[in-house]
């Protein structure tokens, strides 16, 4: 998949995200944050992330909003998210398929 498509796709998820009532703009400022991730990581899924990483880019500064933002995320299906529990290797991300 080209990076165009790559690129289409998340402009889709944010487009319904924008018509999704829960969701805030701290969930959508996680998520580019995500994309950006997920792109420095060559588009592969999983991916790993760190919640410090994840909160510099989407500019989240409460610790419990962000855990309560992935979580969301992934129970409203925009990607699986698998905790580590581990500060340094991180947790790993799966980008919803097209």
């Amino acid at each position: 998949m080209s990076i165009h498509n790559k690129a289409a796709d998340y402009s889709k998820l944010v487009r319904r995200m924008g018509a999704d009532s829960r969701m805030l703009a701290t969930h959508v400022s996680l998520f580019t944050a995500l994309f950006v991730c997920w792109q420095h990581g060559g588009f592969t899924s999983p991916f790993a992330v760190t919640r410090k990483k994840l909160m510099a880019y989407s500019r989240i500064a409460s610790i419990a909003t962000y855990h309560k933002c992935i979580k969301e995320l992934d129970a409203f299906g925009y990607i699986r998210y698998q905790p580590s529990y581990h500060p340094i290797r991180g947790s790993l991300v799966y980008w919803p398929p097209g």
